[in-house]
């Protein structure tokens, strides 16, 4: 490259920075395509070839771009000079427009001597259209009075024809006054003050279009054309408010007034009100016995209704109104507001479930909604309940809360009646298989059974809620009941002569408990759901507080037998008792008179008062061992006390063995009977042989056996044996409490202690065991 190359080149470099950059790129590309073309020395004799090639391929190139160049260069003068023209009319037109504002502000005060004439322009387009009006104006008089004689006189379409011309004139001339140049609200004024008329000429025709609506099931049945004309006259304003929005949709200031009427809503709406009405206005006072008899009215007044809409009134209506479906709508509507208002009453038990039969079953039944010729027109889904489920759960409740507070003031009133009983001077009333019975638990079953029986005619949930509230005042009544017997056993204490057949009410008690639990079982199979509670109340629990109440009779069964031997017990460990039989003898006819009463009671407690009665007479037989304490002089002595209870063990075993076997034909053996009389008897034999041995050494391995068949006696119990022996010198006692000491475990499952319950007073000198001779 020469000199003056690269000073151009500096030179362009430094106005266009990026054609350095360029040219570099190039003769990098140049270097590389060189250097890959003459890597091999057989290339360089083409070499002339290539750089002609390069030559040729650097003028067409240059000679496009100077084309280029050329032809922008040409369009960018082309530009230039349409500017500078464009310039030249800019100025000329600004010119003119100062010449044209200077010549108008010379002459605006000219315009304004034309306002006066631009009024009265207006004014003559007013009294044209006045005087083309002229006479439509002088015959709106007439025709006012003519077509409010057509109303009174109820010719509807006739009247109409004419209303609808006066309309039209006033709407013309209203038209005309609003397309004047200047249209002033003085004159629309004037226009309605003039056929104010023939607006209260509108408001009579739709008074007696709206009386006709609300008469037309009555109308329909004698003479439907009123009805019909009434129909046809909705249609034509209807067509006349559908025409008015299309031709004003773009101006709708230029709207007659009172326009759109929307008759045809407000058809529909008239009929809904009179429906309403008629349910308010058909029976005013319908509380008490007379609402069951209300409701069937009213199902036959809705049913021949909707048999006049089908059959009658459809044909007066066009097809697409769907009078039917729309007044069966209409009429759930009315109906499900007018209930709304009858649930709010203080209503009865009675009335409450006689309005949910109604909703729940009469409503969608065949009879009323669910009618075949009415299921044409509606789905019974689509009118959907006729109270909301809120509503039906809270009636549903108020149900179950009044017939609650029915319940308990009933269980109360049969707990009172079955407390006079108890003081009756006769037997309770036995069934037919020799029981005793009272009439408390055939009053409280059938109360309970006939309330959930009720309440499943309603529903299946409602039967569950009123199961579980029965459960629960029965729980409550069980409660009360138990109280009741608790203060029944204080009076008899007090006086036991008074009540004359303690006894045996107490046996009945028992009878109705059984008689209850048989009642709470069948109520529970009756759920067919999980039961729902309450979350801050517990589950009612019926069968424990019963078991609770019947073990507290037998409780005070047994009570009684062992105040009625209670004397016979007193002569025990006495010299009467040892000489002879007759103490045992007494308390076993006692025992066996009481426990005859017993047949009268039903399985399983019969079981369960022997048992007990057996149990009370062990426990209070070593009672008396234990708490009268005496001492044995010699093994004559001791040979004596302990034949006499081994006696007193043999005849209290035939007596168990009696009561446990008897049978007849209300009761079946007990096949446990024997194997406990032996387990009960066998206490007092191990007593009266741990008191028989001579060997004192022996006590030890006794002792033993006495901790493993009995647990529960303690060294209080073995130091009393001890002392009644008289011969266990001080080194044996501290032997045998030792051997009790390692000996003492826990109570075994099932085991029912027997020592527990028996205290042992505080030791003192025991009386010496006076020497007579055994019978």
């Amino acid at each position: 490259m020469s000199a003056d190359d690269d000073t151009q080149n500096t030179e362009a470099a430094d106005v266009w920075p990026e054609l350095e950059k360029a040219e570099k790129l190039a003769r990098g590309a140049a270097l590389k395509w060189a250097s890959a073309v003459f890597y091999r020395p057989d290339q360089l004799e083409r070499l002339g070839q290539y750089r002609k090639r390069e030559s040729q391929r650097t003028s067409s190139i240059q000679s496009r771009l100077k084309s280029a160049v050329q032809s922008y260069l040409e369009g960018v003068g082309s530009g230039l000079e349409q500017l500078r023209l464009a310039l030249a009319d800019t100025r000329e037109v600004s010119c003119t427009l100062g010449e044209v504002r200077s010549e108008w502000s010379g002459k605006a005060s000219g315009f304004q001597s034309l306002e006066h004439l631009r009024e009265i322009a207006s004014e003559h387009e007013r009294l044209a259209a006045a005087f083309n009006n002229l006479p439509h104006l002088c015959s709106v008089p007439v025709a006012v009075i003519e077509t409010r004689r057509l109303i009174e006189s109820r010719q509807l379409l006739e009247a109409h024809a004419r209303l609808m011309e006066l309309e039209c004139w006033q709407d013309d001339i209203h038209r005309q006054l609003q397309r004047t140049s200047s249209p002033s609200s003085e004159g629309a004024s004037l226009v309605f003050d003039y056929f104010a008329g023939v607006r209260q000429l509108g408001e009579a025709l739709a008074k007696e279009l709206w009386d006709v609506i609300r008469c037309g099931l009555v109308l329909v049945r004698q003479d439907p054309t009123p009805f019909v004309s009434a129909v046809r006259i909705i249609e034509r304003e209807e067509r006349i408010d559908c025409t008015l929005l299309d031709t004003h949709d773009a101006n709708p200031h230029l709207m007659p007034p009172g326009r759109p009427k929307k008759w045809r809503t407000k058809f529909f709406r008239v009929i809904e009100e009179a429906i309403a009405v008629r349910f308010r206005a058909t029976y005013l006072d319908i509380r008490g016995p007379g609402l069951a008899n209300h409701l069937v009215a009213l199902q036959n007044s809705i049913m021949n209704d909707l048999t006049i809409v089908k059959h009658l009134l459809e044909q007066c209506c066009p097809p697409h109104y769907h009078i039917s479906r729309a007044y069966m709508l209409m009429c759930h509507k009315c109906l499900s507001a007018y209930l709304q208002q009858v649930i709010s009453w203080n209503l009865e038990n009675s009335e409450i479930f006689t309005v949910l039969k109604w909703v729940l079953h009469v409503y969608h039944s065949p009879e009323m909604m669910g009618h075949p010729d009415l299921c044409s027109e509606v789905d019974l889904e689509e009118l959907g309940p006729l109270i909301s489920q809120d509503a039906l759960e809270q009636m549903q409740n108020k149900y179950v809360n009044t017939v609650r507070a029915s319940v308990s003031e009933w269980m109360q009133k049969a707990l009172e009646v079955e407390l006079l009983d108890w003081q009756r001077d006769q037997e309770p009333d036995v069934d037919h298989e020799g029981f005793y019975q009272t009439s408390l638990p055939t009053i409280i079953i059938q109360m309970l059974e006939e309330n959930a029986r009720v309440a499943l005619v309603i529903s299946e949930p409602l039967r569950d809620q009123m199961i579980v509230m029965g459960l629960y005042e029965l729980e409550t009544f069980l409660t009360r009941l138990r109280e009741a017997l608790v203060d029944y056993g204080k009076e008899w204490r007090k006086d036991h002569t008074n009540p004359k057949y303690y006894l045996h009410y107490l046996l009945a008690a028992i009878n109705s408990c059984i008689s209850l639990r048989g009642a709470i079982e069948s109520l529970q199979q009756q759920q067919s759901t999980a039961p729902q509670y309450r979350v801050n109340r517990a589950p009612p629990c019926p069968q424990v507080v019963l078991e609770r109440t019947t073990k507290r009779a037998c409780r005070l069964v047994i009570d009684e037998l062992l105040f009625e031997v209670q004397p016979q017990f007193l002569h025990l460990l006495s010299r009467s008792w040892l000489s002879d039989c007759e103490v045992i003898d007494g308390i076993c006819n006692s025992v066996d008179q009481h426990c005859s009463h017993y047949r009268r009671v039903r399985e399983p407690y019969f079981q369960f008062l022997v048992l007990e009665s057996q149990w009370a007479l062990v426990v209070e037989y070593v009672r008396t061992l234990m708490q009268k304490p005496m001492v044995c002089r010699n093994s004559e002595e001791r040979s004596h006390l302990s034949d006499r209870m081994a006696q007193d063990a043999l005849q209290l075993g035939d007596l168990f063995h009696r009561m446990s076997s008897r049978q007849d034909d209300d009761h079946c053996t007990c096949s446990q009977g024997p194997q406990s009389c032996e387990m009960l008897t066998g206490v007092l034999s191990a007593l009266a042989e741990f008191i028989r041995i001579n060997d004192t050494s022996m006590l030890s391995l006794e002792v033993s056996g006495l901790v493993t068949k009995y647990p529960d006696i303690s060294e209080e119990h073995v130091l009393v044996l001890l002392d009644v022996r008289g011969d266990v010198p001080r080194e044996v006692r501290g032997t045998v409490l030792d051997i009790l000491q390692q000996n003492t475990h826990p109570l075994p499952q099932g085991y029912r202690p027997i020592f527990n319950d028996i205290l042992v007073p505080a030791r003192s000198m025991p009386f010496c065991l006076p020497t007579v001779k055994c019978a």
